[in-house]
């Protein structure tokens, strides 16, 4: 099994990578959709955020509001902060519980965990491989005013928030960069795939005539999957 991360700037097109990821045989774990899980109503971190930020982040329905959430962490990184702590144990924990289950049931499996702040978190040294998508500052602009139905100040004030992505292009081993057309992204996406194919295959190669205990231990060598 292939631990792959995928991250990159806010409305870079990781969606997009991540669609075409599944499409072509990997296992998506995403982070982002895991949170949403994991702060149904009730729920113990529902009831952490609950308290550290108040019930004014709460929808009707007693779900969280996730844009009146943002709103508050976005300029305050202390705020921002305590809500990693609150979540990001969680979220890994789930994570590594997701890729295990994967890895037993398929050992040649590349599984890519969708995760915004992998680097910020440091969770991309616990990658086999790390993939980051990029995009231009006006490009990811755009796609967040119009995915999120605010203004060009907010659009750049959250842009403006988050770490340089060139910075997270130093650390990767894939750069997709979704700048021109899906079918040009598609296609560099399904190169970087049987790249990671390639990677799964030549380690089983590499593990062949091996005592089977070493043996799983060798395809399985994510930082994840040796706990």
């Amino acid at each position: 099994m292939l631990i792959v991360g995928l991250t990159g700037g806010v409305a870079s097109g990781k969606t997009t990578v991540s669609r075409v990821l599944k499409e072509e045989g990997a296992y998506i774990i995403d982070a982002d959709q895991m949170a949403r899980e994991l702060v149904r109503p009730h729920t113990p971190a529902w009831r952490k955020l609950v308290r550290a930020f108040g019930k004014d982040i709460l929808r009707e329905d007693g779900f969280i509001h996730r844009k009146k959430l943002a709103a508050k962490v976005f300029t305050n990184l202390r705020q921002r902060k305590l809500l990693n702590q609150i979540l990001h144990p969680r979220i890994r924990k789930e994570m590594e519980r997701r890729a295990k289950e994967i890895g037993q049931k398929d050992p040649e499996a590349v599984v890519v965990i969708d995760a915004p702040l992998l680097v910020e978190l440091g969770d991309h040294r616990k990658m086999d491989k790390l993939i980051v998508v990029t995009s231009t500052q006006t490009q990811q602009i755009e796609r967040l005013k119009e995915r999120d139905g605010i203004s060009s100040e907010e659009a750049l004030r959250i842009f403006s928030s988050q770490m340089p992505v060139e910075d997270k292009v130093k650390l990767a081993d894939f750069v997709i960069r979704n700048e021109g057309s899906f079918q040009e992204t598609k296609k560099k996406t399904r190169e970087v795939y049987k790249e990671l194919k390639k990677v799964v295959v030549q380690t089983k190669k590499d593990t062949k005539g091996l005592a089977p205990d070493c043996n799983n231990r060798a395809v399985a060598k994510s930082a994840w999957v040796r706990r």
